[in-house]
């Protein structure tokens, strides 16, 4: 395939990554989720998954490093002499704004063209051979990159044998997020996760074993208010066995096109309110032990931000940040709530600017709230939004 015939033909890209990988180079190698059962998730519900070919994978790289070298050829043909930087690439991407090729490429170079991510809910499960091919490829077309990451399911890495893990890894394939969510088998069961403690500690464990850098994902109020205690205890004696480099939260947010929005209608499953939330990371973060994992809280959807850190340094300062909100009064923790939902606060200290406090205790008062337990509807409603 030539350059023009790589440029008309383009590439395909799936709904979803990761907060952390907004620059990648986005590259398709499944479509949709293997198992497409977890009641906490609206993604894909209405689609099958399906493995894609390994030359149809291969030629959409090669149509990516063609989209990729058109940037230089237009920087040179609108007069920027061939530069990347942000306002030549402002100035390609506005004169074809619906592009989306050009749009993926033009995200890439101003993250710096070091990262890609493969898409969608689980790479990992394509045969070793193929997914080593691909990487290879990809490494081949794009050397800049210095890292791939993927989404990977706890039971594929479980089963997948270390042998063929190490050799993944070293095809290239340098990170793996891993979506633990919880690891209480109590929760796992509710929510039809798909996986098991056991099988979770030994996924991370293999993950590391074969030299992956590890993210497992955690998810702040999924036991709701009948299992947030066992949620937080069992999910924080799985890490601590696994010890991965991140821990990264994601609040629960229920959409109504998530199958747990019918349970939580029914009673059948009670959400934690914000303030709970809070009390539930603290317990989970008073049980992490002996790890040196950084914990990130990286997601438009978690209320604190400011929790970041790496253990076991920064545990006293994780603890101190979740015991300054739990201090508030009900007003001033209803006060950050509005504020942060409404995104007009950042962290905990933004209550003390005047301005800011100001616009949101205007907020406050107009709806006429007076507890956090009272905007929690308020709240389900714009976190909704966001997903």
């Amino acid at each position: 395939m030539n350059s023009s015939e790589a440029l008309l033909r383009g590439f395909e890209q799936g709904p979803i990554r990761p907060p952390s990988e907004a620059f990648s180079l986005l590259l398709r190698v499944t479509r949709n989720c293997p198992w497409n059962r977890c009641r906490f998730c609206p993604v894909y519900k209405t689609e099958k998954f399906s493995r894609r070919e390994v030359e149809e994978v291969l030629a959409d790289i090669d149509s990516m490093r063609a989209w990729y070298d058109e940037l230089k050829a237009r920087s040179w043909r609108m007069g920027f002499g061939g530069r990347l930087d942000r306002i030549a690439l402002q100035a390609i991407y506005q004169a074809e704004p619906d592009n989306p090729y050009l749009y993926s490429m033009v995200l890439f170079q101003l993250g710096g063209a070091k990262t890609a991510f493969l898409q969608d809910a689980d790479s990992l499960i394509i045969k070793t051979e193929e997914l080593v091919k691909i990487l290879k490829y990809f490494r081949e077309k794009f050397p800049e990159i210095e890292r791939i990451t993927s989404y990977a399911r706890t039971r594929t890495v479980a089963k997948k044998p270390l042998e063929e893990l190490k050799e993944i890894r070293d095809a290239g394939l340098n990170r793996i997020h891993i979506g633990m969510e919880s690891s209480s088998d109590a929760v796992l069961e509710m929510v039809k996760k798909g996986a098991t403690q056991a099988e979770e500690i030994t996924a991370g464990q293999k993950a590391k074993s074969a030299g992956f850098e590890l993210s497992e994902y955690v998810m702040p109020g999924l036991g709701g208010k009948k299992l947030w205690q066992e949620h937080a205890i069992e999910t924080a004696k799985a890490l601590n066995q696994i010890n991965p480099d991140f821990i990264r939260l994601r609040t629960l947010a229920i959409p109504a096109r998530a199958p747990l929005y019918e349970m939580m209608k029914t009673k059948e499953f009670e959400p934690l309110d914000d303030v709970e939330m809070v009390r539930e990371i603290r317990l989970l973060v008073e049980n992490l032990e002996g790890i040196t994992s950084y914990l990130v809280s990286d997601h438009i959807l978690n209320l604190l931000p400011e929790l970041e850190g790496k253990f076991p340094e920064s545990k006293e300062k994780l603890l101190r940040a979740c015991d300054k909100f739990l201090a508030l009064s009900p007003k001033e923790q209803l006060i950050f709530i509005i504020g942060r939902r409404t995104n007009n606060f950042e962290e905990l200290i933004d209550l003390e600017n005047p301005d800011l406090r100001s616009q949101v205790e205007a907020m406050v008062n107009k709806l006429g709230l007076e507890t956090p337990s009272q905007a929690q509807e308020l709240v389900q409603k714009i976190v909704e939004n966001f997903i």
